[in-house]
This record gives C-alpha cells, sequence and structure tokens, in this order.
C-alpha cells in the first residue's frame, strides 16, 4: 500500500480548486532562510525488510533489559508475575480496539468488561463507586484535586512532600490555570506525613489533603486519625497508591476515612514498558458520583428483561454541555483496564493476597540484609511494603554505577526530588526478584 494516496491527477485537482499552480506555492509563506534547500538530509541507502530487521534487533540489544540485569528499581512502575492468559485474552479480536462504545448496544462485551473492572476497583479500595478507569496516576490525582473543588468550592489543597513527585508536578500543572494554592506538608523523621502540621495548616478554605500511601519513600502511612479533624472541617481526604499490588495486604483507603481513592493500575498485569501505557483508577463515595471525572458503565436490564450494560453518567464535554463537563478526559486506558481486570479475577482475592504478602516478605528480607552492610544504613524505622530507603556512605550514582557493572539497577536516587536525602536510594523489591539476585547484591555492596 502506498503511504500517499493521491494521484497527480488528484493533486492537480486540488492545487486548482484553491488557485495555486503548484505544490511549492503552499510554502511560499516560509523564508529562504528556513528551507531545507537542495541540502540533502543525510539519510542512508533504504534498507531491505530483512536488513531494516537485523538494524533494529542491534539497536535493541544496546538497551538494558530485565532478561539481562536484577532490576532493584521502582518509583512509581513496578515489575509483578503477570499470567500469560492475560496476554492471550486481550489480543482476541473482540477486545483489540477496547475504546469507549459510543454504541452501547452492539458493544456489551466491552462495557461488562469495563463495568467488572469498576467493580473490582471498589472492592479494592474499599470505595462505593468507580470510573472506566483514566490516563494514569498522575492525571488521576490532578482530577481528584479539581473534582473536590467542584464538591466545596474551595481552592486550598495541602498536598503531602511524600507524594510522588510527578504526580505532584501533573497536579501543580492542573492548579495552576484554576489558581489553586497547594501547600505541600513536610515529613517527619519517620519518613511520613507529618500529621501535626496537617491540622495546624487547616483553614476554612481548605478543600482537601492529598496523602500517598505507601508513599513515596515506601512507608505506610497512618492517617486514619485525622478523620474527625477532616470531617469537622469540611475538608476532604484525598489518597493516591501509586503501587496498587499493596492493596493486596494493606487496609483500604476507604476504611481510613478516604472520601476518594485514586492511583495507578500499571502493578496489575501491565509491563513496565518504558512508562507506558499505564491505567489510572478513580474511585470515590456514592454521594460524589455526579462530580466524578470521566465515565461509568452501568448494569440494567432491557425490554426482555435480561442483564444488560450501558454508559452512564458520561460527564464529560463530547456528551453533555461544554460547561457543565466535569473533564476533558476523552477516552478511558480500555485495554489496559481490560488487562488489570483480568489479571484481578485470575488471582482471586486470596491469590491477590498472597501475591502482596510475597513481595512483602522479599522486600524484608533484603532490607534485614542490608541493614547489616557496614555504613550502609535503612533511612526510617517504620512499616513498609515493597519499598524503603537506603542511606549510602558513598554518592549515590557511585553506588548505582558499581551495581550497573554487575548487572543489577539497583534503586531510585533521591536527591533530585530530596535534597535533605543526600545519598539515599530508593530500593524496591518484588516477587520477580529472587534471593540470589538479593544476596548478590548484598555482597557486592559489603566489599565497596
Amino acid at each position: 500500500m502506498r503511504y500517499i494516496p493521491h494521484t497527480e491527477q488528484d493533486i492537480r485537482q486540488m492545487l486548482a480548486e484553491i488557485g495555486v499552480q503548484n505544490v511549492d506555492e503552499l510554502f511560499d509563506s516560509i523564508p529562504d532562510s528556513l528551507r531545507l534547500g537542495d541540502t540533502l538530509l543525510g539519510l542512508p541507502e533504504s534498507l531491505s525488510e530483512s536488513d531494516l530487521t537485523h538494524y533494529l534487533k542491534r539497536l535493541q540489544k544496546k538497551n538494558a533489559t530485565a532478561e539481562d540485569f536484577s532490576v532493584f528499581l521502582g518509583a512509581g512502575a513496578y515489575r509483578h508475575f503477570s499470567p500469560i492468559l492475560i496476554d492471550h485474552l486481550i489480543s482476541r479480536g473482540e477486545f483489540a480496539t477496547s475504546y469507549t462504545p459510543y454504541q452501547p448496544e452492539v458493544s456489551q462485551g466491552t462495557l461488562q468488561a469495563i463495568y467488572e473492572f469498576q467493580t473490582l476497583i471498589c472492592m479494592l479500595t474499599g470505595m462505593e463507586i468507580a470510573n472506566a478507569s483514566m490516563y494514569d496516576g498522575a492525571s488521576a490525582l490532578a482530577e481528584a484535586v479539581m473534582m473536590s473543588n467542584r464538591i466545596n468550592r474551595r481552592k486550598e489543597f495541602l498536598i503531602s512532600q511524600a507524594v510522588h513527585p510527578e504526580y505532584r508536578k501533573v497536579t501543580k500543572t492542573y492548579a495552576q490555570g484554576s489558581n489553586f494554592s497547594l501547600k505541600e506538608i513536610s515529613i517527619d523523621r519517620k519518613g511520613k506525613t507529618d500529621l501535626s502540621v496537617v491540622i495546624e495548616s487547616l483553614t476554612e478554605n481548605t478543600s482537601a489533603l492529598v496523602l500517598q500511601s505507601p508513599n513515596f519513600l515506601g512507608t505506610v502511612e497512618e492517617y486514619a486519625t485525622l478523620r474527625e479533624a477532616l470531617s469537622k472541617n469540611g475538608t476532604l481526604l484525598i489518597v493516591a497508591v501509586a503501587e496498587a499490588m499493596s492493596l493486596g495486604i494493606l487496609q483500604a483507603p476507604g476504611a481510613h476515612g478516604a472520601d476518594i481513592v485514586v492511583g495507578e493500575g500499571q502493578s496489575l498485569g501491565l509491563p513496565v514498558s518504558y512508562g507506558g501505557p499505564y491505567v489510572g483508577f478513580f474511585a470515590t463515595r456514592e454521594i460524589f458520583l455526579r462530580q466524578m471525572p470521566g465515565r461509568l458503565a452501568g448494569e440494567t436490564v432491557d425490554q426482555n428483561g435480561k442483564r444488560a450494560y450501558v454508559l452512564t453518567l458520561s460527564t464529560r464535554e463530547q456528551h453533555i454541555r461544554r460547561e457543565r463537563a466535569t473533564s476533558n478526559i476523552c477516552t478511558n486506558q480500555g485495554l489496559c483496564a481490560l488487562a488489570t481486570a483480568i489479571f484481578m479475577s485470575t488471582l482471586g482475592k486470596q491469590g491477590f493476597r498472597e501475591l502482596a504478602v510475597l513481595n512483602l516478605r522479599k522486600a524484608d528480607y533484603l532490607k534485614n540484609r542490608l541493614a547489616h552492610v557496614p555504613n550502609f544504613n535503612i533511612r526510617f524505622s517504620t512499616d513498609t511494603f515493597n519499598e524503603f530507603v537506603l542511606e549510602c556512605p558513598r554518592p549515590v550514582e557511585e553506588v548505582l554505577n558499581t551495581l550497573r557493572q554487575e548487572h543489577i539497577i539497583g534503586g531510585y536516587s533521591l536527591e533530585s526530588y530530596y535534597p535533605n536525602l543526600k545519598n539515599c536510594l530508593l530500593v524496591c523489591v518484588t516477587d520477580l526478584n529472587t534471593r540470589e539476585e538479593m544476596d548478590r547484591m548484598v555482597e557486592i555492596l559489603e566489599a565497596m
């Protein structure tokens, strides 16, 4: 198939219609100084399909992959076991283009898959309703902040410094256009949000408090005690979850008083995949249903009394008047949401919990071993899930380079986002890390 479908006759007819002699006249407005002219682009000779395939494979081998390296890097993107069943099912023809259905009556399978995803997210988060997924965890958090303003019309927000830095950046970008005030809450000596500062910072204009648990430093937040103070002040609680696997063992945020729970579902059956595509989830209380962004799939019965699925309360600008829309998000990550739903369904409640426990135990094993390596320290002595902060006796880049030479990706340097955590490394251990890998990492650090 040709890449350019227009014939010479087509081009002549179009040029004649708009009144120009040739294609070059279309670009007369571009100054000569900006034109390429007769200068060649320096492109190499074209390759055959087989030669091109070999060339691309050679380039691919230059990348470091989890097949060649031991990976202890998390920081918002996590490697987990994913049943091969997922790839098989999402590749079926009826799911290959699982875009938002505009003709629900002929998209019952897609709508049911979305409905199941919503149900599973509600079970994980302890909330009453969930939407049909969002772009990613960062945009979901930003949308939660916008939603809070629609609920109580307040423009001041408290956001913990322990929330993923990139999530905070995206939220700040959203907030600028609405003139929202974002005040960051400091982290205490245990690596948790300083709740005393939260209480002191509450005002009558505080719309919501934003926390993350486990937070970016890997520690589990304890925020249930805030419920009464926030409720009395009319302030909403937004809880973000960047590592969804943790919900297999930690109590659901809804049980701790969360009003909105958002997060990233990549852990649930999606590969790390160079940063995407991922799938954000968004859940809240039923009383806030009409303020929730995105769309919902609902279950009903047809005229024959048979179960049927519909799109309902799709409060975006393509469905209702623009000024009444709750979001400009114009799609959901349908295929990714389907993959996560299959993942959770395949594992089941018990299997999901067992996988989460495996993450916890493996991370504890490495953390305990590293705690006894001379001159290395575990920075925060508190509850963690599968990430923790390791304080190094040397610059982090030197430690990471040493590990990299041994085909180990040792973690994430925290100094760029947290200057007070100089020489500190965020280490992540998942179910895919073996005991041999962990022991080898310890041996290398002991020899430094």
